[in-house]
């Protein structure tokens, strides 16, 4: 029963919102209305995901309005034609995505850009509802711009919309602290109706929806010669982009926040499902709604009978309730939108980031100036470079240490590397807290050349640590080879300890072992410092 409430004040926010997204798309308003039908059916039957709703969306929707509208006139049937099939290629291009699993990208989002991700599409989203806050005509898709064309035009402000938006903002944020359960948003759609239809607010300046058609799509594909499929091919591949790595990080966000399970190829067969349908009922591309999940979980809904739910009354709109939408305030829909995004800005998260990690908190405040910036996609993408970029920097600078008997208990306890240390005469335990790669291989050989060089007692073993290397490449192993040799001119004997099977390999295929020898690689620390100081006694 939860999530049936949750579903029926779901659809009194989502309905109103989906048709606006069709004037983003250049689509007739009941369009919209066909992207929360079938599509969410298709998604809750297909997809793993028990909060993500799959509808209309302003990224996606700009994407192939502005590609589409120089093949053919916005709104004409050809034009309807080519966003249908736009759609049905994409969900193509995603059963190729869940066929070779390229769910595992979704890995790559962290819980901080995560964070960020949802703080920046909380601005973006509340940055765009403030123009029918204010009753503002703009232009401007990026959110930037339509901040400063809002300013631009904040003389031309609606009075009695500014009031009603106010109103309407202050009922909701302040009902979710007194009745947190109550549904606030359904009651203020239902009841700025009934006042719109009662007082005909429209004349007092207060935007409304208009006129929207009524009935139940039908089923057809759309007719679209050969070429102009080959044309819609970049097109879809972008809006693919955007759809795996939006509804990837939805999904993620909000199974983390519930603590749920995550199977990112079953959801994009379910997103392919959702666009096929979405194509064949002739309306536009379907994507994970980071919004308009937000506004379901705050609604309740905890599963996707909530959706089902949405979709059910979807269709009872489509049949009978298409007059009485029509007097819906925009300023309304775009209040309770609003408040929704706000929400979305978890500045609790942000702190704990920044007393945790201050460097990930600037990860997660870039991700949200890039999705404000630049685009959802771009500042995913952007976001997920930079978390790479930040992890090669951790291995490209490695924690390295000598290992030295601690006075007291006689342990083995790090000590920075210098050229004075030695774990006892004669000997050093280096270890290097990373694999070895091209790019840090410079760092082992300077370490190395410090300890062998930077003190007056001669260096006789050097026990390496090897427990944080699992892997070798090419050019590491090369730098390697040309240190042990000139390591062994000098008398210094090189031995590893804590060597994994993983590694042997690598220092087997590589001809690492022959320059080091096979008796001086240990699986355990202990042995390899046994026998390096078998060799010191030995020497003496």
């Amino acid at each position: 029963m939860r999530d049936v409430i949750a579903g029926i004040s779901l659809a009194s926010m989502n309905i109103p919102q989906v048709l606006g997204y069709t004037r983003i798309a250049a689509m007739p308003a009941v369009t919209g209305l066909y992207t929360v039908l079938l599509p969410l059916v298709a998604f809750a039957c297909f997809g793993a995901s028990r909060h993500l709703v799959v509808a209309a969306d302003s990224a996606t929707a700009a994407i192939f309005s502005s590609a589409l509208g120089r093949m053919a006139p916005p709104g004409s049937p050809h034009y309807m034609a080519l966003v249908s099939m736009v759609a049905l290629l994409s969900a193509g291009f995603l059963l190729v995505a869940r066929l070779f699993r390229l769910g595992f990208l979704a890995d790559f989002l962290s819980r901080t850009v995560l964070v960020g991700f949802m703080a920046g599409v909380g601005i973006q989203v509340a940055l765009a509802m403030v123009r029918d806050m204010l009753g503002i005509v703009t232009t401007a898709h990026n959110p930037l711009l339509q901040l400063v064309q809002t300013l631009a035009h904040l003389p031309h402000a609606s009075g009695p919309t500014m009031v009603l938006s106010a109103c309407v903002v202050g009922l909701i944020m302040v009902g979710d602290r007194l009745a947190p359960r109550a549904p606030l948003a359904l009651v203020t759609v239902v009841g700025s109706i009934i006042a719109s239809m009662a007082f005909d607010l429209s004349r007092h300046g207060i935007e409304t929806l208009g006129p929207i058609e009524s009935g139940l799509p039908r089923l057809h594909f759309p007719d679209v010669s050969w070429n102009d499929m080959l044309a819609l091919l970049p097109v879809a591949t972008s809006c693919v982009f955007v759809i795996i790595a939006q509804s990837a990080a939805t999904s993620r966000a909000f199974a983390l926040r519930f603590h749920d399970p995550v199977d990112d190829n079953a959801d994009i067969l379910g997103l392919c499902a959702a666009n096929a349908v979405a194509g064949l009922s002739g309306t536009f591309t379907v994507n994970g709604s980071p919004t308009q999940t937000a506004m379901a979980a705050r609604t309740g809904a905890r599963t996707q009978l909530a959706q089902l739910t949405f979709a059910a009354v979807t269709a009872v709109v489509l049949v009978f309730l298409t007059g009485p939408l029509r007097y819906l305030p925009r300023c309304v829909l775009a209040s309770i939108v609003f408040t929704v995004a706000v929400g979305m800005i978890d500045l609790r998260a942000i702190r704990a980031i920044r007393r945790e990690s201050p460097g990930e908190c600037g990860l997660a405040l870039v991700t949200a100036a890039a999705v404000v910036g630049i685009g959802v996609e771009q500042g995913i993408f952007l976001a997920i470079a930079l978390s790479l970029f930040r992890h090669v920097r951790h291995s490209y600078e490695p924690h390295t240490m000598i290992l030295c008997h601690d006075p007291h208990s006689g342990l083995l306890e790090p000590r920075g590397v210098a050229g004075g240390v030695r774990t006892s005469p004669g000997l050093v335990v280096y270890r290097f807290c990373a694999d070895l790669f091209y790019a840090n291989s410079a760092r082992f050989v300077a370490d190395v050349r410090v300890m062998a060089e930077g003190a007056s007692a001669p260096l006789s073993c050097l026990v390496v640590d090897a427990s944080a290397i699992t892997d070798i490449d090419f050019s590491a192993a090369s730098d390697l080879r040309d240190l042990f040799t000139a390591l062994r001119a000098r008398g210094v004997t090189v031995i590893f300890g804590r060597v994994s099977p993983y590694l042997r390999a690598d220092m087997d295929r590589h001809r690492i072992t022959p320059v080091v020898e096979p008796a001086n690689i240990h699986a355990q620390l202990h042995t390899a410092v046994a026998a390096a100081e078998a060799i010191i006694r030995q020497e003496k």
